[in-house]
């Protein structure tokens, strides 16, 4: 039978969303193939903010919960396999589930490993700086300001 967890995951998560809420996941940061900032764990565990506000290219497929963060403003791509996630709630009362134990995630090494899925980075610089530069000779000379006075 296969796992009930992403499905309860992307459920609840849209639930939460539906109510105006703030979905946050709960996570085993140790579990293989978690891919977290370091930085922010704390006992081994880790709370995300995954509002649409938070994150961009959220991906929750059967495998993980995918998606572009910043944190303390350094831009990081986070993925947390299924058998990471411990609790999927609301920030504002809590509503939500604690995910109990399955058999199919028991032995992470038997889970396929999670490879990031490709996504535009959103990054402006970036992609400016891919483009070609024009030539100085190939600007447009401005001969001065749009701007005129008005008396």
């Amino acid at each position: 039978m296969t796992p009930r967890r992403p499905y309860l995951v992307r459920a609840m998560y849209e639930w939460i969303l539906d109510n105006q809420l703030t979905p946050h996941l709960a996570v085993d940061a140790d579990y293989p193939g978690c891919q977290v900032p370091w930085q922010f764990v704390q006992d081994g565990q880790i709370i995300l903010n995954i509002s649409p506000t938070a994150v961009t290219n959220f991906i929750a497929d059967n495998d993980a919960v995918q998606f572009n963060a910043r944190f303390s403003g350094d831009p990081h791509r986070v993925i947390v396999p299924m058998g990471a996630i411990l609790a999927m709630y609301a920030r504002e009362n809590g509503a939500g589930s604690m995910f109990e134990p399955e058999p199919f995630y028991d032995n992470p090494a038997a889970v396929a490993p999670v490879s990031p899925k490709p996504v535009e980075s959103g990054n402006k610089s970036e992609e400016q700086s891919a483009k070609p530069q024009k030539k100085e000779s190939q600007k447009k000379k401005s001969s001065g300001s749009h701007l005129r006075v008005v008396k």
